[in-house]
């Protein structure tokens, strides 16, 4: 019996952001800091050798511009969804992932969604390679086999340029 390859699909923190305690707009629109906007260059590259068919993130502009470098590089839509943004129901972010386990894909979220999705998905018998940690600009990868999420593994932030 052959086995299917897996698909993967990549669960980025967005990169560091201003700091929230100084940040006197909605928090949504809180951008990278100039730290931020290196790791996004530099999680573009490090996808530059990986294959990508989508790339899906939260609205929040953090988020945004630590995948548009990737979007742009590939040219690739940036496609929105709530489903990862801050605080949003675990069970959404979920569907989301496993909508996605057709084809390799980049989603971009925070550090309550990261955490929630890969744990939830441990729950059902994903297995976790290595560390666990959830650092800024950091990227987990899945691997999903006919739908089903196997295997996970932690990849720390890149290093910038």
């Amino acid at each position: 019996m052959s086995r299917s390859r897996p698909v993967r699909v990549y669960l980025v923190r967005h990169g560091k952001a201003g700091d929230r305690t100084r940040w006197t707009e909605p928090d949504e629109l809180r951008p990278l800091s100039k730290k931020g906007r290196r790791q996004a260059e530099a999680l573009a590259l490090y996808f530059r050798k990986l294959e990508v068919a989508r790339v899906i993130t939260s609205p929040h502009l953090r988020c945004v511009q630590t995948v548009r470098p990737l979007a742009i590089d590939r040219e690739i839509p940036l496609e929105l969804s709530e489903a990862l943004a801050e605080g949003a129901p675990t069970e959404a972010a979920l569907a989301l992932v496993e909508e996605t386990a057709t084809a390799p894909t980049v989603l971009c979220s925070h550090g309550d969604i990261i955490p929630a999705v890969v744990l939830a998905l441990t729950e059902r018998g994903m297995a976790l390679e290595g560390s666990r940690d959830w650092k800024k600009g950091s990227t987990w990868i899945l691997d999903a086999v006919e739908g089903r999420f196997t295997r996970a593994r932690y990849v720390p932030p890149p290093k910038e340029g």
